[in-house]
């Protein structure tokens, strides 16, 4: 069986890094890393630590407005396709290297596996949102990682092919928490355990909108505590233009490795986040979230307890930084069943 397998952003190398070390055991995998994130910072490192194998196709689109981005990637995949002439083509998540791959083997009549299905923010202004329900509606074996996710896809009219695989994050989280020394990086950012606040702000409704921008800013620089934030690359140049000046308590440091990330998660006091993905991982870690959006394709954090939606009102952010250690009770994740979904791709071909 052979699988093309489309990344192109951080959340999908380590997604990926998950699935493909089963799936190459007995079957063909070809990588495709459309450049979605084509910053070293954000690509390469992933791939190092992670095991990744290098991708076979680097298609190099790099950023851009959606449109222009999604139809070059959506161009290149097919080309790729037309080559390769796999059984299935996999996409993670909700990005527009996801879509593209999506539409590109939907339209040469190639099945798609979505991991990931399902998921809903119920915000359409969300490109990510666009990108989950197309492809969702073009995907043949749809793996959902929670049973709301499924719950969604039927409320949409699609039942068949949808399965509750579990969570690959929650398998990639817990191999990473195993990994290196995070006592060293907090040494090295001279902070220490539950002392300090972390924030990750990447999201073009924050980033692209100034009122919103400014309000979160507002809110980072009347914290009392230290606040470690690693800076997207758009997210810096956003900051740049609007010659924004840190309190001293805000440390500004490159995009790290999702190793170290996940160090800094663990040890962080309280996690301010735009991140689907942080807001869950936080959930599991049993650390305190505060999201800077109006809602959540994650409810279940929400429900628990260990998360609040502040928008990016800074009132509403500061009250929500007082939020106790521990609110409620965390759940662990559903372990993402890879050898099911190997199954699963080997008798739906």
């Amino acid at each position: 069986m052979k699988i093309v397998t489309i990344v192109g952003a951080r959340p999908q190398f380590i997604k990926a890094a998950v699935l493909s070390r089963e799936l190459r055991k007995e079957h063909t995998e070809i990588l495709v890393h459309t450049g979605q994130h084509y910053d070293q910072n954000m690509s390469d490192v992933f791939f190092k630590e992670l095991g990744i194998p290098a991708p076979d196709y680097h298609l190099g689109v790099g950023s851009g407005p959606h449109g222009k981005q999604t139809s070059e990637m959506l161009a290149a995949i097919e080309q790729v396709l037309l080559n390769e002439k796999p059984d299935w083509v996999m996409v993670y998540g909700d990005t527009n290297s996801t879509l593209a791959g999506a539409l590109a083997a939907s339209k040469l009549h190639i099945r798609v596996a979505h991991v990931e299905a399902g998921l809903r923010s119920f915000n359409r202004l969300m490109p990510e949102e666009t990108n989950r329900v197309l492809t969702d509606h073009v995907s043949d074996l749809l793996l959902c990682p929670t049973q709301t996710a499924i719950d969604n896809l039927g409320k949409e009219g699609i039942t068949q092919g949808v399965h509750l695989v579990g969570d690959v994050m929650y398998d990639a989280l817990m191999w990473a928490a195993e990994q290196g020394n995070g006592n060293a990086l907090l040494d090295q950012l001279g902070v220490a355990p539950k002392k300090y606040l972390l924030a990750t702000v990447h999201r073009a409704e924050n980033t692209d909108n100034p009122e919103r921008l400014s309000g979160i800013l507002e809110a980072f620089n009347h914290l009392e505590e230290p606040l470690i934030w690693p800076v997207h690359p758009r997210t810096r140049q956003k900051l740049h233009e609007m010659d924004w000046h840190p309190a001293p308590h805000v440390r500004l440091i490159d995009p790290v490795g999702y190793i170290d990330m996940a160090h800094l998660e663990s040890h962080a006091r309280v996690i301010f986040t735009d991140s689907g993905g942080v807001q869950k991982e936080a959930y599991w870690l049993g650390v305190p979230c505060v999201t800077l959006r109006d809602e959540t394709e994650w409810v279940e954090t929400v429900e628990s307890g260990w998360n609040q939606l502040t928008g990016a009102d800074s009132k509403t952010i500061l009250q929500a930084v007082k939020m106790k250690a521990n609110p409620g009770t965390s759940s662990p994740g559903n372990t993402f069943d890879m050898e099911r979904i190997i199954r699963l791709l080997e008798v739906s071909r």
